[in-house]
């Protein structure tokens, strides 16, 4: 089930390198970007009737609106089990403090009499997507909706794609009014990322979309990015590492590859090990869980296509076999787990020890579970609030600071050949002293 990789005697000279050695699948890869272009504009040009167009075509259902009405939102929490709802509570608690206390604050700068101040300023709209078809994701509301309001953002609009019905779960509906959500569309895809991007008649544009998706979505993100912000990294379908060892209880490292491997294909799941009888063990007991699995088939179009179990000779190979694959979630299951983090240095998230699996982390821990896949995670990193903020200096400076600082500055710009910033500076004494006031 998993396709064996033995890296015991390789990748540990500077003449073997990795990529020639593992797998690694480039983000967007599987998806043709000129058709996603194609539905992109569709949408920006057909605004509403596209978007009804696409959404009957891909999903199968004809709406003559996409709204959901807010009631049902309400009536949709309501009605939630008290265990669910009383989950939900905790897990909106836990994300929005955390993102609240991780948010940055502005700080001031003063030196030679000039004072800078750096402001924090929120968008005024986020727009998040939230998977759906394999199954029902109200953690994603939460992860994404809650990191926006933390941000201070007041106006969230969500869209997803409605099911054969026409409907949306009832889970997702009511995280969105747990969240205080404003507006929530029935549109899923391609269709939704080009309507948050562009607005149609009746959905104003968002001034960043974040939220995971499939390929195609992820894609979509992509080609609108500079048109409307874009959150974090390419968030596409789910991936795991786990780093094993011989002091991991087989079927809890088993589990934990499959815990990702579930929501389907597109994504990876790989297990690390410098035990032989680990992997050994580990892939034994895979293949047990997913005969058990109610989601059999998505989990099994995962492993088939990208899993892989990797022997390495030790450690330091594991952590260098990681960097590389650069995976959304990275599990430490091994002895010394928390003396291994040291080494890693690209991943979207890392958890530590048998008593931390990735699905605390996607529910419940408190940073996003929004986090760059597809090997992303080079330069990316979750979803967070800076994702929804820009950077605004304020700069003052007193007429002492003026003095100290003008001659440098008409120095710059005449080497620049800029005349009117210098003139900015070397002329504004004499237009002050003639009554003139900057």
């Amino acid at each position: 089930m998993l396709k064996r990789l033995d890296l015991r005697g390789h990748g540990n000279d500077p003449g073997d390198e990795l990529a020639d050695l593992l797998p690694r699948p480039q983000a967007g890869d599987s998806v043709p970007a000129e058709a996603v272009r194609e539905l992109i504009a569709q949408v920006r040009d057909g605004g509403d009737a596209a978007v009804r167009e696409l959404t009957a075509r891909f999903d199968g259902v004809e709406l003559a609106s996409s709204l959901v009405p807010p009631e049902e939102l309400a009536a949709a929490w309501e009605g939630l089990p008290t265990g669910l709802r009383s989950a939900m509570e905790t897990a909106h608690r836990r994300v929005l403090d955390f993102h609240r206390a991780e948010a940055a604050v502005g700080h001031t700068y003063e030196s030679d009499g000039v004072t800078v101040r750096s402001l924090n300023q929120p968008v005024d709209r986020a727009g998040v997507y939230v998977p759906g078809g394999l199954a029902a994701y109200p953690s994603t509301v939460l992860m994404t909706a809650l990191v926006a309001r933390a941000a201070g953002v007041d106006d969230i609009v969500l869209c997803s794609p409605p099911g054969p019905d026409g409907s949306l779960p009832v889970t997702v509906l009511a995280a969105a009014c747990l969240c205080d959500v404003a507006e929530v569309h029935r549109i899923g895809g391609v269709q939704a990322v080009a309507a948050l991007a562009y607005g149609t008649e009746t959905i104003r544009p968002a001034d960043v979309v974040a939220g995971p998706g499939n390929a195609w979505v992820a894609t979509a993100k992509q080609l609108v990015a500079g048109d409307v912000g874009i959150a974090a990294a390419f968030a596409g379908p789910s991936e795991i590492v786990v780093i094993a060892d011989e002091s991991c209880p087989p079927a809890a490292a088993a589990t934990d590859v499959v815990l990702q491997a579930e929501h389907g294909p597109g994504g990876r799941a790989w297990l690390v090990t410098w035990d032989p009888g680990c992997a050994d063990a580990v892939c034994d007991a895979i293949s047990k869980i997913v005969e058990l699995s109610p989601r059999r088939e998505e989990t099994l179009a995962t492993l088939d296509a990208d899993g892989f179990a990797c022997l390495v000779d030790g450690p330091a190979q594991a952590a260098a076999v990681a960097n590389f694959v650069a995976p959304e979630h990275l599990q430490l299951m091994c002895k010394d787990a928390d003396e291994l983090v040291g080494s890693i240095r690209h991943a979207g998230a890392v958890f530590v020890g048998r008593w931390t699996p990735a699905s605390l982390g996607d529910y419940v821990a408190g940073p996003s579970h929004v986090l760059p896949t597809a090997g992303t995670a080079r330069f990316a990193g979750a979803l967070t609030t800076d994702d929804f903020t820009k950077r605004m200096h304020v700069v003052d400076v007193t007429e002492a600071g003026f003095d100290r600082l003008a001659p440098a500055v008409a120095e710059l710009a005449e080497a620049e050949g800029l005349w009117a910033h210098a003139a900015s500076v070397s002329r504004r004494k004499e237009w002050v002293a003639s009554g003139v006031q900057p």
